[in-house]
């Protein structure tokens, strides 16, 4: 029996397509940011992110927490998230920066100090992208821009968050 009898083009380039996809070695990358959340107003924020992935797929964990800003007339809650995200990427970087999109969702919890009776934990789903651009070997800088949807009562949503920080891949 001869390979092209056991074998179609129907299949093999959907085969071919999975091993570009998924072949290349896994890789790891660590990433600490600061950034402002601009929902309801501006509030810094800071975390971080530890992440893996394979040529153009990858996922992360992500935490991040923002300041409350209990003065303004809009009642800005502190916001602390835990995200798992999947993220789509540039298999390599173009002009030294590899750009991404990214979806996710996990958990998150509001409070307001002057609202202690009023605190939210529940689920949350964000959709974002950025880039990640090289600097010197491993070290690189990552800008990175979300909007997170919270679920259940929260006193803002959706969320937007802006952020630099500086990334390790490894």
């Amino acid at each position: 029996m001869r390979f092209s009898n056991l074998t179609s083009r129907g299949s093999i380039l959907p085969a071919a397509a999975l091993v570009l996809l998924f072949a290349a070695p896994a890789r790891a990358d660590l990433t600490g940011f600061l950034g402002v959340t601009t929902t309801p107003t501006a509030r810094t924020n800071g975390g971080f992110s530890v992440g893996t992935g394979f040529l153009i797929v990858a996922f992360e964990f992500e935490y991040s927490a923002t300041k409350e800003d209990a003065k303004s007339t809009q009642l800005s809650p502190a916001l602390k998230t835990f995200m798992f995200n999947g993220l789509l990427q540039t298999p390599v970087p173009i002009a030294r920066m590899q750009f991404y999109g990214t979806l996710g969702g996990g958990g998150y919890r509001e409070t307001l100090s002057t609202q202690p009776l009023n605190d939210q934990t529940n689920f949350g789903t964000n959709l974002g992208g950025g880039a990640k651009i090289n600097l010197v070997g491993p070290l690189r800088v990552r800008v990175d821009y979300r909007v997170f949807t919270l679920h259940g009562n929260p006193r803002h949503s959706p969320v937007q968050r802006l952020y630099a920080g500086i990334n390790l891949k490894f």
